[in-house]
This record gives C-alpha cells, structure tokens and sequence, in this order.
C-alpha cells in the first residue's frame, strides 16, 4: 500500500473538482493512481463538484472565435494543473526508487 503526500491528495482532489466533464476512473488515470484511491480521497476531503453549474448569461452571445477561445483558455489551465500535480508526483516517486 503506497503512502501518499498530503499536497498530491489535496491535489487530486482539485483537480478532480476542476473538471466537471471527467469521472473519477478518468483522473485517476492520468494520475496513475487506483480509482478508489482517488474516490475515498474525494470522500474523505467532503469534495463534491457542483453539479449544473450556473453561469451569468451574456447580453449576447459569444461569436464562435470567443466561444473557442473560452474552451482553449480552459483547456490550458486543466493542462497546466495536471502539469503540476504529475510534475509533484514524479518527485515523489523518485524519492521511492530503493528495492
């Protein structure tokens, strides 16, 4: 049973909650983590995502180079967090590299 630090629970948990879209098992994997590891986490942080999150409605609605340029933005900062956490993790592991 590996142990993990508190900052990558807290982590996962985080993004987890960041991505609506993504099931557990999908974050887990990318991860690299079991899925149940990752649910009791959830479970024990009392983390829940927001479900049908409510935006303010625009006067008028975006043209389609805004509305792309929305899901890029969003797209780039679930990259850069999944970034940070694997990069937590591979130094982490490189601490565990002893037989």
């Amino acid at each position: 049973m590996k142990n993990y630090p508190p900052q990558f629970k807290a982590d996962a948990v985080a993004l987890y909650r960041s991505r609506p879209e993504a099931t557990i098992r999908q974050v887990a994997a990318d991860l690299g983590i079991n899925p149940e590891t990752l649910r009791n986490w959830v479970r024990a942080a009392g983390a829940s995502r927001p479900r049908g999150r409510r935006a303010e409605v625009p006067a008028e609605p975006p043209t389609p180079l805004e509305a792309e340029n929305a899901a890029l933005r969003k797209k780039v900062r679930e990259l850069e967090e999944e970034r940070e956490i694997l990069r937590k993790a591979a130094k982490y592991f490189a601490g565990e590299t002893r037989w």
